[in-house]
């Protein structure tokens, strides 16, 4: 497929768990004027404590060197797993690609905010010792998801994530979600723009709230899904299956 814009996040280069290499033949058989890399693309957290940088990781960043010279234009948005770019933010590197804060980008006569979404949820942002100590619960149950679901395969099951079933299950993650999703719609308003398209907390949506269109690309460590924008302006969830 060709689209106008292609959103993802959360690839989390530099972990065990980062799909990056799924994520690669997603943009060989999906081409875009525009993609959005909406953060947590290197997960720095990881890598200072000892994660390995893989030859898959290296090769993302060649691939995207190749669409930047076939004219592809990628804004990269910092997140919190990436916050070490802030020393060096707002960054040109080539006139189609830029390291970017946040982006507000304009399509069909209509703005959107761009962002990471970490400044919206209120642990990250005030307590960073207690997301920290989050995450390494979160990489403990991508850990059992691992050990889970090469049981499953052994049994001819499908994939199944028990870390996105507690985040749809249990009230607390379901309050956390809830409330990070107005928030991005309340600095969206402020920001005076349609629609949000951000990460961070790894569960692709596409919906309205309070005449905001909040919309999320999900990740591509357990879900490998991204928004991608037709070329009539609308906006759609996929998924990708590895063959």
């Amino acid at each position: 497929m060709k689209y106008k814009s292609i959103f993802i996040s959360d690839v989390h280069l530099g972990t065990i768990d980062s799909k990056s290499k799924e994520c690669i033949e997603f943009l060989k058989e999906n081409s875009c004027d525009n993609l959005f890399l909406l953060g947590d693309i290197i997960d720095g957290w990881r890598l200072k404590k000892g994660s390995e940088w893989k030859k898959k990781d290296t090769k993302f960043f060649r691939f995207l060197l190749k669409l930047i010279l076939k004219k592809t234009k990628i804004i990269y948005i910092r997140g919190n797993h990436d916050d070490f770019l802030d020393k060096i933010i707002p960054f040109v590197f080539h006139e189609n690609f830029s390291v970017r804060q946040e982006y507000i980008y304009k399509s069909n006569d209509k703005l959107y905010y761009l962002c990471h979404g970490d400044a919206f949820d209120g642990v990250t942002s005030k307590m960073l010792w207690m997301s920290k100590l989050g995450d390494i619960g979160y990489n403990l149950l991508l850990k059992f998801n691992r050990w889970y679901n090469k049981r499953r395969i052994e049994k001819g099951l499908e994939y199944r994530s028990i870390s996105q079933e507690i985040k749809s299950k249990v009230k607390l993650a379901v309050e956390f979600l809830l409330d990070f999703e107005q928030k991005c719609v309340d600095y969206t308003k402020h920001k005076k723009c349609d629609g949000v398209i951000c990460g961070h907390v790894h569960i692709p949506s596409i919906k309205e709230i309070n005449g905001v269109i909040y919309m999320n690309s999900g990740d591509w460590v357990e879900t490998m899904s991204a928004i991608v924008e037709n070329y009539d302006g609308t906006f759609e969830i996929v998924y990708y299956k590895p063959k």
